[in-house]
Order: C-alpha cells, then structure tokens, then sequence
C-alpha cells in the first residue's frame, strides 16, 4: 500500500519476514481496561488482517520454500488470525503483475520460487481458500492492479510476461514498473487477469489496496496515451482520475454479474483532500489521494462503487497532521447513508516500532482507537496491517485490542445488498451433554448444502428473540459441516444453548431449539 510510510517499510518488513517459522503467540498481559459496563459486544464485525506477499513481506517467508513449507506458514497465519479472534484475512495473491494461481494471463509469481513463471509445485490461492474456509475464516483476494515490478528493468520479466509482449503497456517509474491505467486494453486485460481468479475459486472478497497511479507529475511519462484518449479533459490530472474511476466502476460490475454474493472493496491512503484544499474535505494534511494518486476515494463511496472502503488510517489520536480522531468521524459522514460499508485500516505495524512518536509506544494506542470507533455507528470493523504485527505483539497492543473489544466472537459483516436473500436453513442442536472438558454440543445441518458457520449462543435462562441480535451471549462461531461436534469449556449444568446456521455472506438462519444442559 502506497502510504509513504507504509512504502518506506515494504523492505525492512520483507527483511524481518525471513524468520524460519512463524510461531502462534499467547496473547501478552492485557494494559487494557476492559470494555466499559453497560457495552453489548456486536454481532457483526469486521476483524481482518493483511497477509502481504510482495518482496515476501509475510508469505511466503522467503522465496524458493518447498510447498509443505510454504503451507505450513500459510496455515500458521490463517491460526494466529483465529487466535486473534479475528474472522477475515485479505492475502494478497497478485502482488506485481504476477499470479499465486494457474493463470493463463500472467506468470507465477516469484514471491513463490524466486523465478518468475517458475511453477510453485501446488496451487497457492486453492490452498488458501480452502485452508481459511477449514477455519471459518472468510477470505479475501488482494489484488494489485497496476503495479508490474519491484525492479525497473523490463528485461528481467518472465519472457512470456505481458508487459514484455507489450512494451507500450509499460511506464518506468521510481525504480519500478507499471502498467499504464490510461491505456484502454490495459484496463481491460488486468481486470480479465483479476477476474480469473474471481471466477475460478471460492473466494470471499476482492480487495484493492492503495496503488493507483504512483505520483500526481509528468515524471510518469503517459503523455503518449494521454494524447491518445485524453481529449475533452481539462487537464492530465483529471484524465488521470477518470482512468481510474473507469476500472473501479467496471470491477463492480464485473465482480457482480460473475459472482453476486463477493465483497468489492478498497483500503485506500486515509486521506482523501484536506480541508485547505476542498471545503469537503479533512481537517488534515497530508498526502491526498485525489491529488497524488489520482484517486477519488470520496467520490466511489459516494457513487456506491464499493461494498466497502477500508481508509488507512495509520495516525495516532492527536496527531498534528492527521488525527485519528478527526479522521474516523470525517469518513463516518463520507459513508453514512451510502450502503457502503466502512472498515478502519488500523496500523498495527507502527505500535512500538523504532523511530515511531511517542504515542506509538503507549500500549493502548490502538485499543484507544477501537474504543473511538464505537461513537461513530457507521465503522463496521477494522483490518490489520499487517500479520506479522498482529502476530508480535509489541508492548501488547494487540492484547489490548483483544481483551478490550473482541472479548466476544463476531460474524463477519453482512452487507446491505446481500441481506434480503435466503438465509442457511434451521439447524438442529442434537444433543448437549457433559463431557470430562465442558459440555458438548452435536449439530446437525439441515437443507441441501451445509452452511459455512455455526454460532453457538449460549444462556442461563429461556432465551428470547431480541437476545440473537448482538454478540452479548454469543460463546463460539464454528466451522460447519452436515455434523459438528464441539465443546464448550465453560459449559456447565443449567446452561441452554441455542445454534444458528451462517451463509458464507454471513446471513443466519433462524436458531435451532434450546437444549439444556441437565
């Protein structure tokens, strides 16, 4: 992603991703409060992490590991992300022009083997998929749209790669390669390249990060195509923008008529314009992506673009230029309204990290975010960047998010579009009975498909209807199946339990009958 910090780090943090294994950590002793009396926990929440491949930043740790080793790590990270009680990963699967999949666009990616084109041995995105949905995790595919290559030599691309094939795709620009957005054909094929992974495995969501256009100067020389379609425009910068409005609004449709029921969304720069530049925009400044990257960040959210928008908002509460508290409530007002979901993008990587203000080494800077987050109705949730950083933990910031707000677990986002279809079928709770390490419930599915979760609600009294539209009494969302078997620890005689069915949209089906625990 294309915030100047987030930049500056891509190495380093590819550097510190070369560690062997990637151990599961215990979460660290909480300096958090817990959440304040009277909070009634969510039943809907997005809690995502960014599992980043490019320059092999988390996986592949390193490039050229065998495929049981890159599977072990992958499996390791999509554990933490449970451990973490999170319920989403975004992986990114298209880092620089390049493929974690069989594409008939594209080469593999060198992420993988450390050759470009080089077949990995097994096909990563269908061992993703299928290892997070083992995990009830819902996943979603990271692409890059238009960034080609880390390096700026175009002879050092796979032979058969598209931008060799095409030269006049390429611009040079900051010691990389890009395709250029201006260029029609361009446009279509890297959607065509996208969308075959869209149409070829079970994914969840398609997810953009920030990278549009890499600078707002001619020094990413597209003069030729800009005198090439560029007519009618009052300026480059305009032209520039539409490009991009253009492949934003054509992947909604495209992803839509392919495939309904995926998630479309962005986690773009945090910043949209200031307010010294555009009355509608924050009270900040920093770097705009209107301006810089040619990004019409507002503008999508407003148009209904999106399913989602996850802004990065990588400051900390009180920051001069940019805070976090004037930035949250600025894109609740971008979002209120619109149907578009709104994600924060929370910067797990600056918490306790060298050379970073003060404020970062409070260990409940992030936690303080959360908590913020809860004023402003419109947040749905947060995604963490990156995994490596949920995974460390430094000075506990991530144990304060966890014990502060995801005390519970939570269903992933339902969105608006998606809310009046089918829900899952009823299922039934078998049986619950004591057994040497709690209570065990067995649930059966009903219906001809099984769903993809079940939430287990549990209560010390006869429920009531009102009772399942929150996460206050929700114990466990279980990976499902025509027959589930699972324990809950802290089950104990008197306890009644009821369990509901989840659709990989996270509908929910009405809850089974209540089995109490004798």
């Amino acid at each position: 992603m294309s915030s100047p910090s987030r930049r500056s780090m891509l190495r380093g943090l590819a550097l510190a991703a070369a560690a062997a294994s990637v151990p599961l950590p215990a979460l660290a002793a909480s300096p958090a409060s817990a959440s304040p009396a009277g909070y009634v926990p969510p039943l809907r929440q997005m809690r995502g992490m960014w599992i980043a491949s490019v320059v092999n930043i988390n996986w592949p740790s390193k490039p050229g590991l065998t495929p049981e080793r890159q599977q072990a790590e992958l499996a390791a990270w999509l554990d933490l992300a449970v451990a973490r009680r999170l319920n989403s990963v975004f992986v990114q699967i298209r880092p620089t022009a390049d493929a974690f999949w069989p594409s008939p666009y594209e080469p593999w990616s060198q992420y993988l083997t450390g050759v470009q084109g080089q077949d990995p041995g097994y096909d990563p995105l269908g061992f993703a998929v299928e290892a997070a949905h083992r995990r009830g995790l819902a996943f979603h595919a990271w692409f890059n749209p238009y960034r080609v290559s880390m390096r700026a030599d175009p002879a050092a691309l796979h032979p058969d790669h598209p931008g060799r094939r095409h030269p006049e795709w390429i611009v040079p620009y900051g010691g990389k390669l890009y395709y250029n957005p201006g260029i029609p054909e361009v446009r279509a094929f890297v959607q065509d390249a996208m969308m075959d992974a869209v149409t070829r495995y079970d994914i969840d969501g398609v997810h953009f990060d920030d990278y549009f256009y890499p600078v707002n100067t001619t020094a990413f020389d597209d003069s030729a195509a800009y005198a090439a379609y560029g007519a009618g425009f009052p300026d480059l910068a305009a032209w520039r923008r539409n490009n991009v409005d253009l492949l934003v609004r054509e992947m909604q449709r495209r992803v839509r008529r392919a495939k309904p029921e995926v998630i479309w969304g962005i986690g773009p720069s945090g910043i949209w314009r200031n307010k010294a530049t555009d009355p509608l925009g924050s009270d900040t400044s920093g770097g705009q992506s209107y301006d810089n990257l040619h990004a019409d960040t507002r503008g999508w959210v407003k148009k209904g673009w999106l399913d989602y928008v996850a802004p990065q908002l990588y400051w900390y509460i009180g920051q001069s230029n940019a805070d976090y508290a004037k930035l949250v409530p600025w894109w609740s007002d971008v979002a209120a309204g619109t149907g578009v979901q709104l994600w924060i993008g929370q910067a797990a990587y600056k918490a306790g990290t060298a050379g970073q203000p003060a404020e970062w080494f409070q260990p409940d800077e992030l936690a303080r975010h959360l908590t913020l987050n809860r004023d402003h109705p419109e947040v749905g949730g947060d995604i963490w960047y990156n995994a490596a950083d949920v995974r460390d933990d430094r000075l506990g910031s991530i144990s304060a998010v966890v014990s502060g707000h995801y005390t519970r677990p939570a269903l992933a986002p339902l969105l608006p579009r998606l809310a009046g279809g089918e829900p899952p079928r009823r299922p039934v709770l078998a049986s619950a009975r004591r057994v040497s390490g709690g209570v065990e419930l067995h649930v059966e599915a009903t219906g001809p498909r099984a769903p993809f979760q079940f939430a287990v609600f549990r209560f010390d009294r006869p429920a009531r209807r009102q009772d399942f539209a929150d996460a206050a009494h929700l114990v466990a969302v279980v990976p499902a199946g025509r027959h589930v078997r699972w324990v809950d620890p802290d089950g104990v005689p008197g306890h009644r339990y009821h369990v509901t069915a989840v659709d990989r949209a996270s509908r929910q089906s009405e809850p089974s009958r209540e089995r109490r625990v004798n």
